[in-house]
């Protein structure tokens, strides 16, 4: 790995010690949670839509745990805002690893995307699509 890597290694160190858009927001559209079991990482994600219900207007995220599951959840908090409903759903685990911008290990690639999954349960809750109170790494 070379330099490159560690500026990102860096960039996911700022996240986890200064998360972006950390707490809850007062006016949401939903909220929801999850957790990695295996590593102990929880994330609560709120999110508020506009009034189309297509666009995500603004997300706030709380929870404990690995850097990994922290700077995720940060990082995603600043990138899914302007983002549509639809975009958000079709994210998979390669963009998550693309946004981190390093080699996850197989271990800690359930770390990276628990947010990006908490998310999308999320809206598929809201949608009356999906029922589940929490969602898990964990199959």
């Amino acid at each position: 790995m070379g330099m490159g890597s560690d500026m990102y290694r860096q960039q996911i160190l700022d996240h986890y010690k200064n998360p972006r858009n950390h707490g809850e927001l007062d006016e949401k559209t939903y909220s929801h949670a999850g957790e990695n079991p295996m590593c102990g990482d929880e994330i609560a994600i709120d999110v508020k839509l506009d009034d189309d219900e297509e666009t995500i207007e603004r997300v706030a995220f709380r929870g404990d745990g690995c850097a990994i599951s922290q700077a995720s959840a940060s990082m995603l908090s600043q990138k899914l805002p302007g983002m549509s409903v639809a975009e958000m759903r079709e994210m998979d685990r390669d963009d998550i690893i693309d946004m981190l911008g390093v080699d996850i290990s197989p271990m800690r690639v359930k770390c990276a995307v628990l947010a990006e999954k908490v998310v999308q349960d999320g809206v598929e809750i809201y949608e009356g699509e999906k029922n589940l109170d929490k969602t898990s790494t964990e199959e």
